[in-house]
């Protein structure tokens, strides 16, 4: 896990991050973060999960050079990391695992969690199974509508998968019923939150968890290549994969870096989950201060996206500082094009990409041409798109 400057004591990120919850749970994200401190300076602990994402999740993945699709759009080369080829399907299973050690770390028998696309849920019902724990993961609706495989896939390991219908029966909403059952089960429950969101030290805990993408690709990079990116792109819902590969890059000033959001049906309320290029509002929702998709009283604003992971009203705290001081630019793509960049990736590698990384392989299909051949453009794959493949066929009209 490696060492970062941000956040400070008080868990923020310049102006944002902090913890904003009631007072029930002061006391366990208190145990959290010291739990937190000693895993990091505990080497059986870091020994024991290296061996997992070795043995388990299938550690290093690879560094794939994606001539076919290059040769297809011209101008710069394009690289995949593929955390698409992770057990379990995306990149979540490397926090999903940190997490459930920590669960058992703390004597924590029962671990609960959210999810938007299904693959965080799938990620922490496999750690659960694996390491004895109950689990039990929090959905939408909506989201339990366009992602049956994934929800069938957590039962099937074991857990109890809760539909949650209020508000838009989306990830906003099963992160509120996460937080509820928290609350009231915090001596024997640990919640494995998915997202570099929530109240410190997720943001912190999550990022370092996922922060081996960045490691390993840069490494790779250098091997492959004796250089580094000139630019690195990875899709933006709550941020955890891009936090987790832009991490390693921040430090050098050469390497640009894109988040790509989802730009949904269009600009209007309700339509994207694009909080950076919209008029999102610093606020606090579900225990940080970010940037909040929100009208002027402060209500949170409903989102769309074609990809379920994507849609999401806020965005990770430290996503909002790199995005203020210069170093990350944010983007939207929309529905339309993340379609087409599933089909496009699918084509000319033999890759399904999921619907929120076929976002970030959207924008690099258009950058791509602009830039000179020599120039070499890194996508963070975040996940396969086995799970999006019934919503792909009825958003074009087939058989879902």
């Amino acid at each position: 896990m490696a060492k970062h400057s941000l956040p400070d004591a008080r868990g923020y990120f310049g102006d944002f991050g902090g913890r904003f919850v009631p007072e029930t749970l002061m006391a366990p994200l208190a145990e959290l973060e010291a739990a937190y401190r000693r895993a990091t300076r505990d080497r059986g602990f870091k020994r024991r999960l290296a061996e997992l994402l070795t043995s388990y999740v299938g550690r290093p993945t690879p560094l794939h050079p994606a001539r076919s699709l290059a040769a297809r759009l011209g101008g710069a080369e394009i690289w995949l990391k593929r955390e698409d080829l992770c057990h379990t399907g995306a990149h979540k299973i490397n926090n999903a695992l940190g997490q459930a050690l920590l669960a058992q770390a703390m004597g924590k028998p029962r671990v609960i969690a959210e999810t938007g696309a299904g693959q965080h849920g799938v990620a922490v019902a496999t750690a659960a199974a694996l390491l004895g724990l109950e689990c039990r993961v929090y959905m939408g609706v909506e989201d339990i509508r366009r992602q049956q495989l994934n929800v069938v896939r957590m039962r099937l390991t074991g857990a109890e998968v809760v539909g949650v219908d209020s508000g838009s029966c989306t990830l906003k909403d099963a992160i509120n019923e996460a937080l509820r059952d928290w609350v009231t089960n915090v001596r024997s429950t640990h919640y494995i939150l998915g997202s570099v969101l929530g109240p410190h030290p997720y943001p912190m805990m999550v990022r370092d968890f996922q922060s081996v993408i960045g490691r390993e690709a840069m490494a790779q990079f250098k091997k492959a290549t004796r250089a580094l990116p000139e630019m690195v792109v990875a899709c933006v819902g709550g941020g955890s994969n891009a936090a987790g590969i832009f991490t390693a890059f921040i430090p050098h000033p050469g390497v640009a870096l894109v988040g790509v959001e989802a730009g949904g049906r269009g600009p209007g309320p309700g339509d994207h989950a694009a909080r950076f290029t919209s008029t999102a509002a610093p606020g606090v929702l579900h225990g940080t201060r970010t940037l909040v998709l929100q009208d002027e009283g402060g209500q949170v604003l409903g989102t769309h996206s074609v990809s379920a992971g994507l849609d999401y009203p806020a965005v990770g705290p430290e996503h909002v500082n790199w995005q203020r001081s210069g170093r990350v630019v944010y983007t939207a793509v929309g529905d339309g094009e993340a379609i087409a960049a599933f089909h496009l990736l699918a084509e000319s590698e033999g890759i399904v990409p999921a619907l929120e990384s076929a976002h970030a392989v959207a924008w690099a299909a258009k950058v791509a041409p602009t830039l000179p051949a020599s120039s070499r453009l890194l996508i963070n794959l975040s996940g396969r798109g086995d799970k999006d493949l019934g919503e792909v066929a009825r958003v074009e009209g087939g058989t879902p």
